[in-house]
């Protein structure tokens, strides 16, 4: 009877211990979420960022694309808290373990966020690869360690899912790509990134932090932008000691109509922080105008520069394209400039690649052409002189 009874006491006793251990074990299902602290989302307007205080971060993308009608929301959840914490999928359009150690990225405006923050060895797969312009990453193209995918709208799903990267980051610009859809199914998570849609310089430089939790670099994210941040501001105050702002023409005809940037776009922005006088500047929309090329002589025939004649490299190669080029002061007195001149190896533009990531640059070399004696010693690296 005494060994019975301290057999049931034993039983009773491991039955308290299992049942403890059991609580202990049992995941969280519903994370404290607390709203990211003011300040540290500054510009951008197309995503926000949530941390919960059991190491989850929640991002928001709310401008996927133009006019984007839903949001998307991603879970990030730390290795070290895997085990311990359990979501409902269906709150979320992915839910993603971090860090992450392969990606696949589809615009050239991810690369330099991912070398910025040390982590270009991560990227394993990219669409037109033919595009990227950065050396450090092509030379990893050369290598054979990032993979041709095709192209943006037609990304080789066969070998994105033989590569099973930890995610995909897409861009899209509408909610039609069965591809993404297609790979999703595969259990891949596709975030969008939408750096593009938004309308200021800093705006787009501030989607490194987007970047930054799925490789638990923050900290690093937050220190990158703040310098950027910093030299486009002072580059700006610098502009607006100028006496004189210049007069300034854009854009180039196509098929007989003129496009050029509207007063609320992005590059509309530029010239106004580098202190000229964007003739266009009064106009809405933060698009593109599409003018006739009459319309544009009138209004700009006199103007001091033009700036971003579309493709065109030397002044030959417009004079060819149409005889109206040569009526404009600018074309005549030599003061064009352009990006399209500044290409990688493989022929993909540097300016689209690197000026949403590295807008101060982009602001002293206009500066530097609207304003030469404010930055003497400063060399242009993305607008040059047509030939």
């Amino acid at each position: 009877m005494q060994i019975l009874f301290q057999l049931k006491k034993l039983l009773f006793i491991l039955s308290l211990v299992f049942l403890f251990s059991c609580k202990q074990q049992k995941k969280e299902k519903f994370p404290d979420i607390t709203p990211i602290k003011q300040g540290e989302i500054e510009y951008a307007k197309g995503f926000s960022i949530e941390r919960s205080t059991n190491g989850i971060t929640i991002i928001k993308i709310t401008s996927p694309w133009p006019n984007a009608e839903s949001a998307f929301t991603y879970a990030l959840i730390s290795r070290q808290k895997l085990a311990s914490i359990s979501l409902n999928k269906d709150e979320y359009d992915a839910i993603i373990t971090v860090p992450v150690e392969k990606v696949v990225a589809t615009s050239t405006t991810h690369i330099p966020a991912l070398e910025a923050l040390g982590v270009e060895d991560k990227l394993i797969g990219f669409p037109d690869t033919k595009y990227i312009s950065s050396q450090k990453t092509r030379k990893r193209i050369d290598s054979g360690l990032i993979k041709e995918l095709g192209n943006n709208e037609s990304i080789n799903t066969e070998m994105v899912l033989e590569m099973n990267p930890d995610v995909v980051v897409g861009f899209s610009i509408n909610n039609q790509n069965k591809t993404y859809e297609t790979i999703q199914r595969s259990n891949i998570p596709v975030v969008y990134n939408g750096d593009w849609t938004e309308e200021t310089p800093l705006g787009k430089a501030e989607w490194i932090k987007f970047f930054a939790p799925f490789f638990e670099k923050e900290v690093m994210a937050d220190s990158i932008f703040s310098q950027i941040k910093d030299s486009y501001l002072e580059a700006k105050i610098l502009a607006k000691t100028a006496k004189q702002p210049p007069t300034v023409l854009s854009g180039a005809m196509y098929k007989d109509v003129w496009y050029l940037p509207a007063g609320k776009s992005w590059a509309a922005q530029f010239l106004a922080d580098a202190n000229a006088n964007y003739l266009w500047k009064n106009t809405s929309g933060t698009g593109s105008l599409s003018l006739s090329w009459e319309t544009v002589l009138e209004k700009s025939k006199t103007a001091d520069f033009w700036i971003g004649p579309s493709q065109f490299t030397t002044y030959k190669s417009m004079s060819e394209a149409s005889p109206h080029y040569q009526q404009f002061d600018a074309f005549q007195n030599k003061k064009v400039f352009t990006f399209s001149s500044t290409k990688g190896d493989t022929g993909g533009l540097l300016y689209y690649e690197l000026a949403p990531q590295r807008p101060d640059l982009v602001l002293k070399d206009l500066i530097h052409i609207f304003h030469p004696e404010l930055l003497p010693e400063y060399q242009n690296l993305l607008f040059k002189p047509l030939e």
